[in-house]
C-alpha cells in the first residue's frame, strides 16, 4: 500500500463538536481555562507594555530636546507637547474601548489609524492595564464564546429523535 493510498483511507479528524474560542494576541485559547502559563503571559504582557511605553516617552523626550536645540521657538515645541498629549488621550480611549466590543464595520477605526501610532503612548498604557486584571479583550471574547456554547447547546438539546418516527396522535371520528 503506497503513502497516497494510506492517507486516504486513515480516518479524517473530525473538528470538535461546536464553537471555538478565538484566540487572543500574546495568550492564544488559554484565556478560556487559564492554563498553560496564561498568569505569567499575563505579567509578560504588562511588563513588556509598560517597558516599550517607558522607551517610547524616552525617545519622545530626546525629539523634545531635539527641538529645543534646533532653536524652533516656543509655538513648534508646545504644539507637539499637545499635539503628543491629545494623541495619546485618543488612542488610550479607542484602544480601551476595543476591549469591550467590537467596532462597527463601518466606523471609524481605519481613519484612526495614524492617530493611534501617533498616541501609541496612550495605546501602550491601556495594554498595560488592562493585562493587569485580564488578558486584554478577553471579557468581550469570554462574552461571545459562552453566548456561542449556550447557542449550540441550545440548539443541539432541542432536537431530540428522529422527527419522522414520532408517532401521530390518533383522530377521533
Amino acid at each position: 500500500m503506497s503513502e497516497e493510498q494510506r492517507d486516504q483511507s486513515a480516518p479524517a479528524e473530525q473538528p470538535p463538536a461546536g464553537p471555538q474560542p478565538e484566540p487572543i494576541r500574546f495568550f492564544g485559547t488559554t484565556w478560556v481555562e487559564h492554563d498553560n502559563g496564561y498568569a505569567l503571559r499575563r505579567a509578560a504582557v504588562a511588563a513588556g507594555s509598560l517597558a516599550a511605553a517607558v522607551i517610547g516617552a524616552y525617545l519622545l523626550r530626546l525629539a523634545y530636546e531635539g527641538l529645543e536645540i534646533g532653536n524652533v521657538g516656543p509655538f513648534l515645541s508646545i504644539s507637539v507637547i499637545v499635539l503628543f498629549a491629545i494623541a495619546s488621550s485618543i488612542a488610550f480611549a479607542k484602544t480601551w474601548e476595543s476591549f469591550g466590543r467590537r467596532p462597527a464595520p463601518s466606523s471609524d477605526e481605519a481613519a484612526l489609524k495614524g492617530l493611534k501610532a501617533i498616541g501609541f503612548i496612550g495605546s501602550l498604557l491601556a495594554y498595560f492595564l488592562r493585562s493587569l486584571t485580564e488578558a486584554p479583550g478577553e471579557k468581550l471574547h469570554r462574552a461571545e464564546y459562552e453566548r456561542a456554547a449556550a447557542e449550540y447547546t441550545r440548539r443541539r438539546t432541542a432536537r431530540t429523535g428522529n422527527p419522522a418516527a414520532r408517532r401521530r396522535p390518533k383522530r377521533k371520528k
